[in-house]
């Protein structure tokens, strides 16, 4: 699973290294311990309402947005928001079949940025370590994700809060070194899948789920990770010290 993780960059370096097409008003500050509920940073790419419509002619047809999202997905037939705080990750293997992430795995689908994440590895004894898995050199590691848009019943339609966008990250089994800290692992979406992925026009079929968790197999060969200290266990410590070797 991935209940934890890091963004260390600021928002505008992830305009600038995904060649976002619209920021939203307001965006994440980089955190360092980043919790289930708190919002995140996300990347869609979303049909151009101007270039469908036919009103601009000139315009790209999809459009590459970089959103603020709350972490853990709200389905758009839900009536309480509550629910979504259960629905930070999804499993790969299932999200197709589930009433929950179906229709975002079908045409709603995210790449979430992260620095790194945060696993904890159970000893023999029941001991559990906290570890810092990230990419060489502090690279941005792009994690698969859903999104979905929930509309609050008791907002008016001239609110601009009436829609929620919610995430949630996708995992699978963990493989190779990263097996022995915890069954499970995010999805770490390999670049060159990006477009596919976020093609909000492609199909989110099996042929596509298969490669991105294929894919990400061989991408998790290259992260590294170590011990941190226990203050990360806390949602209210929230500083680079986190990061660091314990």
């Amino acid at each position: 699973m991935c209940g934890r993780f890091v963004v260390a960059r600021a928002s505008s370096d992830l305009v600038a290294e995904f060649d976002i097409d619209r920021v939203a008003d307001s965006l994440p500050e980089p955190s360092f311990n980043i919790a289930p509920t708190q919002s995140i940073a996300v990347i869609i790419d979303a049909i151009n309402r101007e270039a469908a419509s036919g009103a601009d002619p000139d315009a790209p047809p999809v459009i590459r947005r970089l959103e603020s999202a709350k972490w853990g997905l709200i389905p758009g037939w839900a009536t309480d928001p509550a629910v979504g705080s259960k629905m930070f990750n999804a499993r790969i293997e299932t999200a197709a079949e589930k009433p929950s992430f179906r229709a975002a795995v079908a045409k709603r689908r995210a790449a979430i940025p992260a620095s790194g994440y945060y696993e904890w590895q159970t000893a023999a004894d029941g001991t559990k370590t906290p570890m810092y898995i990230h990419a060489p050199d502090d690279e941005i590691v792009l994690l698969a994700g859903l999104y979905e848009w929930w509309k609050r019943p008791d907002a008016a339609d001239d609110d601009p809060t009436r829609w929620v966008l919610s995430t949630s990250i996708l995992t699978r089994d963990a493989v190779g070194h990263l097996a022995p800290i915890h069954d499970r692992m995010p999805v770490f979406l390999e670049p060159g899948l990006l477009e596919d992925w976020l093609d909000p026009e492609a199909p989110g079929g099996p042929e596509l789920l298969g490669a991105v968790s294929e894919a990400a197999a061989d991408l998790s060969e290259d992260l590294e990770f170590y011990r941190v200290g226990p203050r990360v266990g806390s949602v209210h410590n929230n500083s680079p010290e986190l990061i660091l070797p314990a």
